[in-house]
């Protein structure tokens, strides 16, 4: 089984740089994109691989929204993760199948200034108890907002206090995700070091100046299933690339 997750940033954007001609490529089971930043109304994908798809905006337009594609029809959908605080941005979509869920995530980031950390914090919290509370093994994937460690981030003197990078982030990360579930590329990969996301500032992408923030977590008896973890850095179109799970299940 092959599962992508990549944030488009902008799926209307990205439509405009092939993305149904990546969709054929890549050819995954089941592809999830986070970022959306479309009404429900305004997505229109036509891909013959994917007769199922499952789209979930912001009530804010132009924010956030996330959506899952999939050639199997899944034995249950559910948005959000029941609590009205946190599911006005369209951050979460689960899938349900005979013996797993698939959960795609958007992270809410903590800003410019970390003027959203102290909702980060509670959003974390939040996110965890919601997987916990799922009653089959459990992969995880999406832009989860952090550089776990020193070895996810370009520069990580820099950006010890810039979001997605600061001790209350990376901590919490782990308390609340790590403590339960495996991240399947470091777990494959201790030492291995490559980005998911670059800034469009600076020339990162060029410079490689990136990020590690895109994920494939899984529950722990999942991962001995997992036969490859892969950041595909060499397909563009949005400022991160998508990151690839292959799992026999």
């Amino acid at each position: 089984m092959k599962c992508i997750s990549w944030n488009v940033n902008g799926i209307r954007a990205v439509l405009k740089k092939d993305f149904v001609e990546i969709l054929y490529a890549l050819d995954a089971d089941i592809f999830c994109i986070q970022e959306t930043k479309a009404q429900e109304d305004q997505i229109e994908v036509e891909c013959e691989l994917y007769p199922y798809q499952y789209k979930y905006s912001a009530q804010r337009k132009g924010y956030s929204g996330t959506m899952v594609f999939c050639k199997e029809e899944p034995l249950s959908v559910c948005y959000g993760i029941g609590m009205e605080s946190h599911d006005t941005e369209g951050r979460v979509i689960t899938l349900e199948y005979d013996s797993f869920y698939i959960v795609t995530v958007y992270t809410p980031n903590s800003g410019d200034g970390l003027k959203r950390l102290d909702y980060r914090m509670e959003w974390d919290i939040a996110f965890s108890k919601y997987i916990q509370s799922l009653n089959k093994p459990v992969m995880v994937c999406g832009d989860l907002n952090v550089a776990n460690e020193e070895i996810d981030i370009k520069n990580p003197k820099t950006n010890r206090r810039n979001a997605g990078f600061t001790d209350e982030e990376r901590n919490s990360f782990k308390v609340n995700l790590l403590s339960f579930l495996k991240d399947t590329y470091r777990n494959l990969y201790p030492d291995k070091v490559e980005y998911s996301w670059w800034s469009y500032r600076f020339k990162a992408r060029e410079k490689n100046a990136g990020w590690r923030i895109d994920y494939w977590l899984v529950s722990p008896e999942l991962m001995d299933k997992v036969m490859d973890s892969k950041i595909l850095t060499d397909i563009y179109g949005s400022d991160h690339c998508p990151v690839e799970l292959d799992i026999q299940l």
